[in-house]
């Protein structure tokens, strides 16, 4: 019976160099003379075979990863990015930035230029769930989906718990004395948006809300300050409206908080609990529920997994949920 398979950590490990270093040699990128030497000691005499997909990548492997997100002006993607570039840089990896605006084309346009470059692999957030990396997974490029996942299920993905999220989020508005909680979520196609909705509906069908399940109180937007502020009146203009509000994401609840402010609705007399904190300074925060999410933590763990994957690990498609979100209230 065979025993378990030798990781390339471990062959970095006996050699005494760096698991990316082990990748430059499986791949024939240029190291000295001497560390080659080392590494392919160490693969002999511990019984190291490279995967079929590190084997692919010979010949035309670069030390450069893509992120492709899809706002770059959204402080919680400028995080993930710094995290994604430190731990990239550690393993030798330089990231190159890609911003889609929620575009499919433009984000098509990003995978065929990380194709054409030979790049190592690609982290992405993606427009909605059905974007196409069959491209590039058919070229052995390692993908991994990163804040939002794929509806492909041998794709690696790393997100956080966005309905646990939601629910934690709208219970705490409900804790503090409100009684119609509404919630304003992003593209009907994006999955952090449909969970983060789903764990507001649960907390509101547990409370007996009305409008939940039935989502009177319900509006899809587009992950944008002026989605934010189109929702929010539309709520506001309900015979009977809310008297506060989940929102998605931090960019929204800038838009949703700019019209309360308009109406003299301002936190703590209107509910307002949001995923990542306010965007801009002017806001003025007292009373405002912020779900924190660990946008650094979450571009770490991805470019972590990707960097595994270009270093020839070919199992199963896993799936990294940080569950390390809570929700504080501005005072």
């Amino acid at each position: 019976m065979a025993g378990p398979k030798v990781t390339i950590y471990q062959v970095a490990a006996h050699a005494g160099v760096s698991a990316a270093t082990v990748s430059r040699v499986i791949n024939g990128a240029k190291v000295s003379a001497g560390t080659e030497r080392k590494v392919k000691a160490a693969m002999a005499e511990l019984n190291f075979t490279p995967s079929r997909t590190a084997r692919r990548l010979r010949g035309r492997y670069s030390e450069v990863i893509a992120l492709i997100i899809p706002d770059v002006e959204n402080p919680f993607f400028t995080a993930l990015a710094r995290g994604v570039e430190n731990r990239a840089r550690t393993g030798g990896y330089s990231v190159v930035l890609c911003n889609t605006d929620d575009d499919p084309e433009r984000e098509q346009t990003y995978m065929d230029i990380a194709l054409a470059e030979h790049m190592a692999g690609v982290l992405i957030a993606p427009a909605d769930g059905a974007s196409d990396v069959a491209k590039l997974l058919a070229h052995g490029v390692p993908v991994v989906a990163v804040d939002r996942s794929l509806n492909r299920p041998d794709v690696d993905a790393v997100t956080v718990d966005n309905r646990a999220g939601g629910y934690t989020a709208a219970a705490g508005l409900f804790a503090a004395g409100f009684s119609r909680v509404a919630c304003i979520t992003g593209p009907r196609t994006v999955d952090t948006a449909v969970s983060r909705m789903e764990g507001w509906r649960a907390a509101g069908a547990r409370r007996g809300v009305p409008g939940v399940p039935g989502d009177r109180l319900l509006r899809y937007a587009d992950y944008r300050v002026e989605g934010g502020r189109a929702a929010m009146r539309d709520l506001l203009a309900l015979h009977e409206p809310p008297d506060a509000v989940v929102v998605a994401n931090n960019l929204m609840a800038a838009g949703a908080l700019d019209v309360l402010r308009e109406r003299g609705l301002e936190p703590p007399r209107f509910g307002l609990a949001v995923f990542g904190d306010l965007p801009y300074a002017s806001f003025e925060r007292r009373g405002v529920q912020v779900v924190d999410l660990p946008a650094r933590n979450l571009g770490e763990a991805a470019a972590a997994l990707l960097l595994t994957r270009i270093a020839g690990d070919d199992g199963p498609a896993r799936t990294v949920i940080l569950r390390d979100t809570n929700t504080r209230e501005r005072l």
